[in-house]
């Protein structure tokens, strides 16, 4: 099948190279000049792990390519998927759909044949109506098909969740195209299910999921919090209610909140659909309140380690809003960093991956460090804010004789507990005593 992916980015690229690799001819069509260069040039724009790989055998072989002319890779596409950005709106929070609207305009001139155009971007429900009429307005006589089929990736593990992926929705109301798109999905089929429903359902279904596990969050801190208040161990509790099937073991780890592309602006989006179709989401609202006040709470645990703020030295373990990415947008460890420099903090800081992208957001407010371990040197508290795999094997003697008062502050319980307390390192660690 001939497909036309608009948008190279964290859903655009990992999808291009994915059904590159299952042997589809791929045109990934993207206006950034800059990111375009990069890519034509064999540098990849985006650290997911497994994915450079990919991308360069693929590339090899000429089995996706990279371009900015619509017109190549509409006129012979079978298939156009929509994988632009939906950011939130600045006063209300919905989603911006300015960037899904000029993509459907712009593609509407060049639609050659029977096409099926898919919404892969998160978008309201209706967007489905909104880009079938705007491709109809604007050329009368295109034949397509407009289906959704949210995207279900998780940053840090794309490539993987693209094989292996949970479930496929594919959502529309035409028999020919959910024809199409399940032949596509034939080689997913005997691990994963494929879902063909209405398309106002799957564009509601990714929204849902997204708040749910924002929900999930959101309670295991609150759990957690009680359970520094009453003498219980977080690990524990969250090991008994996950057993229960129902619930699941997943989403149940604490941290400073929930972050990422996607969770804060799903929720928020998610309630201001609520709110116009006059249905008050009071889960959701609660939700985002509490993890909008996490960052402070985060923040006052960490002040209360250090004598006077503005003449402490913090070291910082952890910049993306989470581990296996370099994605900082909404991240709760910049969200904390920033509001430390706001009151005075100097931080010295430290990312295996996303220092280039947080460069781009704090600028020169923080010094950054060669290796996690450069952090520590003179360090009045240590504190880790992400969950990479390097951070859980702290050489924690070697910490200790580094930082002038040992103490850590692990936000995201990734220490082995007994073996920090043992340490003689002060820890202070989330939801257990």
């Amino acid at each position: 099948m001939k497909i036309a992916v608009i948008g190279a980015g964290y859903v655009g690229l990992p999808t291009s190279v994915g059904f590159a690799e299952l042997g589809h001819d791929v045109t990934c069509i993207e206006c950034n000049k800059v990111k375009l260069e990069s890519l034509n040039s064999g540098e990849i724009t985006i650290y997911e792990d497994g994915l450079e790989e990919l991308f360069q055998e693929n590339l090899r072989l000429g089995k996706v390519r990279f371009t900015s002319d619509m017109k190549s890779g509409i006129s012979t596409a079978d298939l156009v998927i929509l994988a632009v950005a939906t950011p939130p709106h600045p006063v209300t929070k919905e989603a911006d759909m300015k960037y899904i609207h000029a993509a459907a305009t712009e593609l509407s001139e060049y639609l050659d044949g029977y096409t099926i155009v898919a919404t892969k971007s998160t978008v309201p429900v209706g967007t489905g109506d909104e880009v079938e009429d705007i491709i109809n307005r604007e050329n009368p006589d295109a034949d397509i098909d407009v289906v959704s089929m949210p995207e279900f990736l998780r940053e840090g593990f794309a490539v993987h969740d693209f094989f292996n992926p949970d479930r496929v929705v594919i959502g529309t109301n035409s028999d020919k195209a959910a024809n199409i798109l399940n032949e596509l999905y034939a080689p997913f089929k005997e691990k994963s299910e494929v879902l063909t429903v209405n398309r106002r359902s799957a564009e509601i279904i990714k929204y849902a999921a997204n708040a749910f596990l924002s929900v999930k969050l959101h309670y295991i801190n609150e759990i957690a919090d009680l359970c520094e208040k009453v003498g219980a161990d977080i690990a524990e509790v969250s090991k008994g209610i996950g057993a229960d099937s129902r619930i699941g073991q997943k989403f149940l780890n604490p941290g400073p909140g929930y972050g990422g592309s996607c969770f804060p602006k799903d929720t928020n989006a998610l309630a201001h659909i609520g709110k116009i179709n006059g249905v008050d989401l009071t889960i959701v609202n609660s939700t985002i309140a509490g993890n909008d006040q996490r960052t402070l709470d985060m923040v006052s645990r960490i002040y209360s380690k250090v004598d006077d703020i503005k003449t402490s030295k913090i070291a910082v373990l952890g910049l993306a809003f989470k581990g296996g990415t370099d994605d900082c947008r909404n991240s709760p460890a910049l969200d904390i960093v920033k509001e430390l420099v706001r009151l005075g903090a100097n931080i010295k800081a430290y990312d295996p991956k996303a220092m280039p992208n947080a460069l781009g957001i704090l600028g020169n407010s923080i010094e950054y460090a060669n290796g996690m371990y450069d952090t520590a040197e003179d360090a009045d508290v240590l504190v880790i804010l992400t969950e990479w795999e390097d951070f859980r094997d702290l050489d924690l003697e070697k910490v200790k004789s580094m930082l002038k008062h040992p103490k850590i502050v692990d936000l995201r319980n990734i220490l082995n507990y007994k073996q920090v307390k043992e340490s003689g390192i002060e820890y202070s660690s989330i939801g257990r005593n």
